[in-house]
């Protein structure tokens, strides 16, 4: 880039047959060797109309300057014309510097063009120029900074602006809302001008520094500027630092707000959990259900084959009773005849004896083979109850871990508790100490103003003896001495101009201190607001906490009732079961009951569950109105604060206005104003 400049300087150069310039060339030749400065200084550099051109189409696409000094070049108007043109197109000038070059009319123009077209400059410098004798021209340049958007700094001293001009600039400024700082120093501004520039500066929220010493304003409307002036550079930094405050609560907020969604996530995934363990746990005890009822409808099938069997035995003994009773009646009718029939059927008999002999057997043995099923039922029974036992020892772990949280969370409340008194100490003594260094520095401003009172009493003596043994003089040899006279005059003159310049050099210092204590008590006002930032966040710590623990003790508490309600339903659950297993059959409608109850159980662990939520959804909606009553907290605070800042400035105000009232009443500063 430095090389394509280079270039084109040196082709425009010859296109206009004239020598570049060694200075710039020196300064191309630096930045090509590595020093990477975007300064551009041709001050003190008598510089043609060519060059100026030369310069003015060169710089009209450059990217490299960023600062372009121009300072007591003695510019022609046509070349100033030149100039500016170029640098109107230019995107990356930031300040330029234009002081001592004796400006009119047509450069006049070309600023405010520059200042209409150009959206990157921010820095102009105009000091000892001649604008503003020039109405027209002046009328222009105030266009042009009415309608930048993009320049901070102007600096018009000694261009012999008047109250017409100052009121031109004072137009300009109502519309203006980026300049910042602006320099009139040694003009002719008068009291018309300031009252126009007060004018302007009630609607102007953006300028911040306005310098208008030698102006032959009164102190009044320099007072009131001033007071303007502060005004909205307070209004600057309390907007600052409300946006910052903002960013920092939003980002609180944001946090608070990730803490609680997750807070949320973490108790519906424990939601989702316990309904999960909900779930299995009754679809194994719809399983076991099963089972028994599989187990309970063989043995049922069994049973009923048995009374079939029973049933058919008996049917066969009823049948062999009336056949022995026929036969009996057949006996007694021919016992004689038949006793080998009587014979045969006793032998008939024993094996039907037999045959039931063995069917008992048979039934016995199947009986036996349902009491070992019975005892094996028993043993699942068992082992049921030992796996209740485990889990009842997990849920005594848990609780001892739960007592461990509820501990720490206990130390780390009575921590922070100790963190706030300490702070709290450590704010009450830089509290002291702040009180102490002003009423320190207040001492040593009053030393200061006594001890310049007394010295400039004694100026005043020392100078009322020199004009007295001056008329004496004066009085004994007047035609003999005209020339002394006149040489005691000049000498009069220069003693006064010299006294004037000190009283002015004293209060710029005044006036320095007073801004440095200022600033020093800006310092200490925004340490109180972090260090009462840092106490309320801390107090928001604490304070959820505190809600965390609260809510940690409600779940233990709702976890021990599920857990006792648990334990409940589990060993009702087995008490069930061995009735069931003891009763067999005949309690199969209990079974269907306790089928019943543990429905109903589910729907009452399922309101719990609703109920549970809702209560959730009340605790977060309560953390959001304790929020928003934090918010409304730190927003009164902000007020109190501000209200505060304005005591303060009203202070420093009186405090200026008695030096200034105790300066004017002093005979220094009434011989002064009459002069």
């Amino acid at each position: 880039m430095m090389e394509d400049f280079k270039k084109t300087y040196l082709r425009l150069c010859k296109e206009y047959c004239i020598e570049p310039l060694d200075c710039i060339l020196n300064q191309l030749n630096e930045t090509c060797d590595g020093n990477l400065k975007k300064r551009l200084d041709l001050s003190t550099q008598s510089l043609s109309v060519d060059t100026c051109a030369v310069l003015g189409k060169v710089l009209m696409n450059d990217i490299v300057f960023a600062e372009i000094m121009l300072g007591d070049c003695m510019l022609n108007e046509e070349g100033a014309r030149y100039l500016l043109c170029g640098l109107s197109t230019n995107t990356v000038i930031q300040t330029l510097d234009l002081k001592g070059n004796n400006l009119r009319a047509a450069a006049a123009e070309a600023l405010g063009k520059l200042l209409r077209q150009n959206k990157s400059l921010k820095r102009l410098i105009l000091e000892w120029n001649a604008i503003g004798m020039w109405e027209e021209g002046f009328g222009i340049f105030c266009e042009g900074v009415k309608a930048s958007k993009h320049l901070k700094h102007l600096d018009l001293r000694n261009n012999q602006i008047n109250h017409q001009g100052v009121g031109e600039l004072a137009l300009a400024l109502r519309h203006n809302d980026t300049l910042e700082e602006l320099d009139l120093r040694w003009n002719n501004v008068g009291l018309i001008g300031g009252r126009a520039l007060l004018n302007a500066l009630q609607q102007n929220k953006s300028l911040v520094r306005l310098e208008l010493a030698g102006n032959n304003i009164p102190s009044d409307v320099l007072k009131a500027i001033e007071q303007a002036i502060d005004h909205t550079s307070e209004c600057k930094t309390t907007k600052k630092e409300n946006r910052v405050r903002s960013k920092v609560l939003s980002n609180e907020i944001q946090c608070l707000k990730s803490e609680k969604n997750k807070q949320y996530l973490n108790l519906m995934g424990v939601i989702d959990q316990q309904k999960d363990e909900l779930c299995r746990t009754n679809r194994t005890s719809t399983v076991q259900v099963g089972h028994l009822q599989e187990a309970l409808n063989e043995r049922s099938s069994i049973v009923n084959s048995l009374r079939a069997k029973v049933q058919m035995s008996e049917a066969a003994l009823t049948l062999s009773e009336q056949k022995t009773n026929n036969l009996k009646e057949l006996l007694e009718k021919a016992r004689l005849e038949n006793f080998e029939l009587k014979e045969k059927h006793t032998k008939e008999l024993k094996n039907e004896q037999e045959g039931s002999s063995n069917r008992e057997t048979k039934l016995t043995r199947e009986l036996n083979t349902t009491n070992l099923k019975t005892m094996e039922l028993k043993n699942k029974v068992d082992e049921l109850e030992r796996r209740s036992k485990s889990q009842h020892d997990q849920i005594c772990h848990l609780k001892q871990e739960l007592t461990s949280m509820t501990a720490d969370t206990k130390r780390k409340v009575a921590q922070t508790e100790e963190r706030l008194e300490a702070e709290k100490k450590r704010y009450k003594q830089v509290l002291d100490d702040t009180d102490a260094v002003r009423q320190k520095e207040m001492n040593h401003m009053k030393h200061n103003l006594d001890e310049t009172q007394r010295s400039l009493q004694e100026r005043i003596h020392k100078l009322e003896d020199v004009k007295l043994q001056l008329e004496e003089d004066l009085s004994r040899a007047k035609a003999a001495a005209i020339t002394d006279r006149a040489q005691a005059e000049e000498e009069q003159i220069k003693i006064r101009n010299h006294a004037r310049l000190e009283e002015q050099q004293r209060l710029v210092h005044l006036e320095e201190k007073v801004h440095h204590l200022n600033q020093s008590r800006d310092e200490i006002q925004n340490r109180c607001t972090v260090q009462t930032q840092t106490i309320t966040e801390l107090q928001g710590k604490n304070n959820k906490h505190t809600f965390e623990n609260e809510s940690l003790k409600r779940r233990i508490e709702e976890l021990n009732q599920e857990l006792s309600g648990k334990d409940q339903e589990r060993v009702a659950e087995v008490n069930n079961v061995r009735v069931e297993l003891q009763e067999q059959i005949g309690h199969l409608q209990a079974e269907r009951a306790a089928r019943e109850g543990l429905k109903e159980k589910i729907s009452a662990l399922e309101r719990q569950l609703k109920v549970q939520s809702c209560n959730h959804r009340e605790t977060l909606l309560d953390k959001d109105g304790e929020i928003s009553c934090l918010l409304e907290k730190i927003r009164l605070k902000d007020n109190e604060i501000i209200r505060m800042k304005e005591d303060e400035a009203q202070r420093a105000s009186f405090l200026h206005n008695a030096i200034i009232s105790y300066v004017q009443g002093s005979p220094l500063g009434s011989q002064c104003t009459k002069k």
